[in-house]
């Protein structure tokens, strides 16, 4: 068989569904052998959008997705998600075309040295020069790829390689699993939390790849510890309990700030230091961490790490379950805490103003969505709304990329979403800035038929970067831009199309998409004065 023949079978062995991405000259023998397999390729509009469909598909999987480019600029392309899933700790595997071999040694057209370019964005990456190392390059892929903590892949395929005559057949994987922490290290950890006297746990994204969210709920009842999310980790209490203390990582003042300033000892949990500073929330490292995950602490000042407790998340949180002791705490503050947060939320919830406050719609948005479904929140003010307001039932409902935090992820992220779970209703939260920057796959997404929901909030401009510009120089910088009708170029799409004209249309306009199980797309102007008015409000916050 052909080396791309052999590369698609080892593909399948693996359980490869879906490859997104766009096929080019140099991958030709690839996506001709994909013809005659199970695997679906879905054919995307731009490089970096397949590359988030696969880093939001492996997310949701636990098991890689994969994309493809070809050369030179669609490799160059695909570079940005892959580099967004590799900082999100999401398991992908990106492939790509590459010139032949024998004009690898001097200037040639579109050839760059792919391997050294996807370097410092991947876990480990390869170029295949003899069709026989496919089977060993394709297994090391999938493993190191899942392999926590979690992230992204890249093989290179020349397109000679691709085309040659090879003999092979695919390995068979393994499972990985986890050592757990020692009986003497979990003493110690139990010893700390039952001296201190002050707790917060700050629970991260590795509670919900470590399948250990209802692990963390049974020690917080035992040990009575409140716990704070961060974007990346919403969901692992569900935001009901009376312990759950929502979501931090606005990057400065909040209520939880009080939380953070008065604990004498922080349980990092699952926790992805890329996504939220220690310097934001220890600022003078004072704070002792109790460090649980599957890694040693990454060096930092502001985060001075008293006990390593390395491992299987799940099984380390279960053998710290039984030797800790039930203890009773002063959590009165706990209780104010989440009265100012939902107050805040209920506040807008009834609330009339147009263009809509963004508490408003993430009011509406919560109030229509059931406690499985799916909320994919791009990159923008937007974001951090969505993080702190949006309150989860459960883990990965409200998918927020945190580490890269590339903007234009959502509507690709939606279609790969709805692929990894097509029960759920699946929405993306998008700024006008964003979503230009992938819009394209609108297109996509209704020639697979995927009923996913594109909500926009509208304001013709980089509102998060305005945000930050106001905050520090009192005045804004190049952020406004022209818009299309959106209305008209998503229904071009052939997306059912909404415009939001009064605060009391959105949410029966989304109950509407919901119940319409289509392509919709909802353009609602959003008044981000709210932004300015929040950082005044929590400038005075006083503990």
């Amino acid at each position: 068989m052909k080396a791309a023949e052999l590369l698609v079978k080892c593909l399948e062995e693996e359980g490869v569904k879906y490859i997104f991405g766009i096929p080019g000259e140099e991958n030709i023998d690839l996506m001709d052998a994909l013809l005659d397999s199970t695997i679906n390729f879905i054919v995307t509009r731009h490089e970096t959008s397949a590359a988030f469909m696969a880093g939001t598909y492996g997310r949701l999987t636990g098991k890689p997705g994969v994309c493809l480019a070809t050369l030179g600029p669609g490799a160059t392309n695909l570079l940005t998600g892959v580099a967004n899933a590799n900082m999100d700790l999401n398991p992908i595997v990106a492939i790509t075309g590459q010139a032949s071999l024998d004009r690898q040694h001097k200037i040639s057209h579109q050839y760059y040295d792919l391997i050294h370019i996807y370097e410092p964005v991947t876990k480990w990456n390869a170029q295949i020069k003899k069709g026989e190392i496919i089977p060993e390059a394709v297994r090391k892929a999938f493993q190191v790829s899942t392999q926590d903590k979690p992230g992204a892949v890249h093989i290179d395929l020349p397109n000679d390689v691709a085309g040659m005559e090879v003999q092979g057949t695919p390995l068979k994987g393994t499972v990985h699993t986890l050592t757990e922490a020692g009986d003497q290290v979990i003493k110690q950890a139990a010893q700390l939390i039952e001296q201190a006297e002050h707790l917060l746990i700050l629970a991260g994204n590795g509670i919900t790849r470590g399948h250990a969210a209802e692990q963390l709920r049974a020690l917080v009842e035992k040990a009575n510890i409140p716990v704070v999310h961060t974007f990346m980790g919403k969901g692992a209490l569900p935001w009901t309990h009376d312990l759950s203390l929502f979501t931090a990582g606005i990057g400065g003042n909040d209520y939880i700030t009080c939380g953070f300033n008065h604990s004498d000892l922080i349980i990092a949990i699952g926790f992805d230091i890329a996504e939220y500073p220690p310097s934001k929330w220890n600022p003078k490292g004072a704070t002792s961490i109790l460090h649980i995950d599957t890694e040693e602490a990454e060096t930092d000042q502001n985060y001075p790490v008293k006990l390593n407790v390395v491992g299987d998340i799940k099984r380390n949180l279960e053998k710290l379950h039984k030797v800790i002791s039930p203890r009773e705490r002063n959590n009165s503050w706990v209780s104010n805490v989440r009265n100012k947060v939902l107050a805040e939320l209920q506040q807008f919830s009834v609330d009339t103003s147009f263009p809509l406050k963004p508490q408003k719609i993430i009011s509406d948005l919560r109030a229509v969505l059931k406690e499985e479904d799916i909320v994919i929140s791009d990159v923008g003010a937007h974001k951090v709304w969505m993080g702190r307001m949006f309150h989860t039932y459960q883990p990965n409902t409200c998918l927020i990329s945190n580490g890269l935090a590339s903007m234009g992820i959502a509507v690709p992220g939606a279609i790969g979403a709805k692929l990894a779970q097509p029960n759920r209703t699946v929405v993306a939260v998008c700024g006008d800035g964003s979503f230009q920057m992938t819009g394209a796959e609108l297109e996509t997404a209704k020639r697979l038929n995927l009923p996913i929901i594109v909500l926009l909030w509208r304001d013709e401009g980089y509102g998060l970067i305005e945000w930050h510009q106001l905050k520090k120089f009192n005045r804004p910088s190049h952020i406004k831009f022209g818009n299309p009708d959106f209305v008209q170029l998503a229904s071009s799409y052939g997306f059912e199309a909404l415009q939001i004209n009064r605060a009391e249309e959105l949410k029966p306009a989304l109950e509407k998409a919901i119940a319409m199980n289509k392509p919709v797309f909802i353009d609602c102007p959003v008044d981000y004065s709210e932004n300015m008015k929040l950082t005044e409000k929590l400038s005075h916050l006083q503990c």
